[in-house]
């Protein structure tokens, strides 16, 4: 299979099941992979990353191309994954390992966040302000495989989660149904 054009994209959203679903559904995206990144431990596990030990936060890291889907519909399609403005953590989630980010990978995806994260402080769509830090990338390790594409091995349970979280509620107040 001819992949064309290859990108990566790395955002901390929170839990990284709820943070898949919405990338992996998009025309021009190859692969999203949940992981950590941002810390400091080399091959950190789960556990760790909770236990708030590494440094790390929950991530995907999308492999996209850009002709396809671009960099900034990728960032404009994170921003109605998550909440903002809260500095910590996502929903039901606490902690410095599911605060957001955008992790750009060279100086273009930096700029085109910054930009991006600028307009939505300027939309007046929310009343607090962004707490989403822009943050270079860092080694990426995936997540154990269990964690991988969990939307599609437990259903049930991504859903009860992705409900009970906050996080649908909020999503369909601020972005409407279909995100």
């Amino acid at each position: 299979m001819n992949k064309g054009n290859q990108a990566l994209a790395t955002f901390a959203g929170g839990c990284f099941w709820c943070m898949v679903k919405p990338f992996d559904e998009q025309p021009g995206i190859y692969h999203v992979v949940s992981g950590y990144t941002g810390g400091t431990k080399e091959n950190p596990t789960y556990e760790e990353v909770c236990g708030e030990v590494t440094g790390h936060y929950e991530a995907v890291q999308i492999i996209f191309d850009p002709e396809v889907f671009p960099y900034e519909e990728i960032v404009k399609l994170y921003w109605q994954q998550i909440d903002p403005t809260d500095p910590g953590g996502q929903f039901y989630d606490r902690g410095p390992s599911y605060q957001t980010a955008i992790f750009y990978h060279d100086e273009q995806q930096r700029q085109l966040a910054e930009e991006s994260k600028r307009k939505l402080e300027e939309s007046g769509l929310f009343s607090k302000p962004i707490a989403t830090k822009i943050l270079p990338a860092k080694t990426f390790y995936p997540a154990e495989i269990y964690h991988q594409g969990y939307y599609k091995k437990n259903p049930e349970r991504y859903q009860a989660y992705h409900k009970g979280s906050g996080r649908e509620a909020f999503i369909r107040q601020h972005w409407g149904e279909n995100k």
